[in-house]
C-alpha cells in the first residue's frame, strides 16, 4: 500500500510542477500581450489626439482640406500598428502554446515510461514465482 501512495504522491507532485510551469508560461504570455496592446493603444491615442488638436484649430474649408490627408495618414498608421500588434500577439501565443504542449508531452512520456517500467517489474516478479 505504501508503494502505491508513494507513486501517487510522486505523480501528483510532477503534475503540479508541470501545471505550475504551464500557468507561468500562460501568464507571461498574457502579460506580454497586454503590454504590446497597451503600447499600441497609447501610440494610436496620442496620434489621434494630436490630429484632433490640429483639427480644432482649423477655421475655414481650405484649412480643413489641408488637414484631412494627415488624418487619413494617421488612421492608416494606426490600423497598420494595430494589425502588427495583433500579429505579434498571435505569434507569441502560438509559441507559448507550443511550449505548453511540449511540457504536457514530456509529462505524458515520463508517466508512460514509469508505467511501462512498473509493468515490466511486476511481470518479471510474477514470472519468477
Amino acid at each position: 500500500m505504501y508503494q502505491f501512495n508513494d507513486q501517487f504522491s510522486k505523480a501528483t507532485s510532477q503534475f503540479a510542477d508541470v501545471a505550475a510551469n504551464a500557468n507561468r508560461l500562460a501568464f507571461a504570455n498574457a502579460e506580454k500581450a497586454f503590454g504590446l496592446q497597451m503600447a499600441s493603444f497609447e501610440e494610436n491615442a496620442s496620434a489621434a489626439f494630436a490630429f484632433w488638436n490640429e483639427l480644432i484649430e482649423v477655421r475655414d474649408v481650405e484649412g480643413f482640406k489641408s488637414v484631412m490627408p494627415k488624418g487619413v495618414q494617421i488612421a492608416r498608421a494606426a490600423t497598420e500598428r494595430s494589425l502588427g500588434t495583433a500579429q505579434e500577439v498571435f505569434a507569441n501565443t502560438v509559441k507559448t502554446n507550443e511550449a505548453i504542449g511540449a511540457l504536457a508531452k514530456g509529462q505524458f512520456e515520463k508517466a508512460t515510461a514509469q508505467a511501462t517500467a512498473e509493468v515490466e517489474k511486476v511481470t518479471k516478479a510474477a514470472s519468477k514465482k
